[in-house]
């Protein structure tokens, strides 16, 4: 796979996490049940993909990818704005419901720039950095990297998205549990996909 697929799953992880991360759900790990936005299921693998370009193709084009996605996410609140703007069609029942969902997707995707930016970058310098010290540690590498950038992302992402308009306490615990754990269950992914190309 090239760069260019990589890229399109990461822009497609990223636009789908930003779209789910509106609905609230509950995940029940068995032991116990987690509050998190849905996109947590989601979120991990464009972690993932930035590690995946980033081992390939170094950590100039995975900044490269960084900025087209964020590229991606821009022209995604644009289209938003553009059809809410649009009149609605008078026996279109859900109009109101529209409206509220993606005026809190606009809070969220703004959160979710905010902190896209932030921590994909941390994670880029830090996967970089670990791959020039650890050379042939490539679990080392992706799961701390990916540790970090999970983590960082929650508490940023969380305060921005949802401060004032839900508890955010149980939103933070949930996201920072449900999210890191499906970040490590997701690195064989990365791990395949670093056999395919050697």
């Amino acid at each position: 796979m090239g760069f260019a697929v990589l890229l399109a799953f990461y822009v497609i992880y990223l636009a789908a996490s930003q779209i789910t991360a509106t609905r609230i759900v509950i995940f029940d790990l068995g032991f116990h049940k987690f509050i998190a936005p849905a996109a947590v299921f989601l979120y991990p693998f464009v972690a993932q993909a930035i590690d995946m370009i980033n081992e390939v193709y170094g950590r100039k084009k995975a900044h490269l990818a960084i900025g087209i996605a964020f590229t991606t996410q821009i022209l995604l609140v644009i289209f938003i704005l553009l059809v809410k703007k649009l009149i609605n069609a008078p026996f279109f029942p859900y109009e109101e419901a529209w409206q509220d969902i993606f005026s809190l997707g606009i809070r969220v995707t703004v959160a979710s720039w905010v902190s896209f930016l932030i921590c994909q970058n941390v994670d880029a310098y830090i996967f970089s950095y670990l791959k020039k010290r650890f050379e042939k540690r490539v679990l080392l590498r992706s799961i701390s990297s990916d540790i970090v950038d999970l983590t960082l992302d929650s508490f940023i992402f969380i305060t921005l998205a949802f401060y004032g308009r839900m508890p955010i306490i149980p939103l933070l615990i949930g996201q920072l549990i449900s999210k890191n754990l499906i970040g490590i269950i997701d690195t064989p992914w990365f791990l395949w996909y670093k056999k395919i190309i050697e």
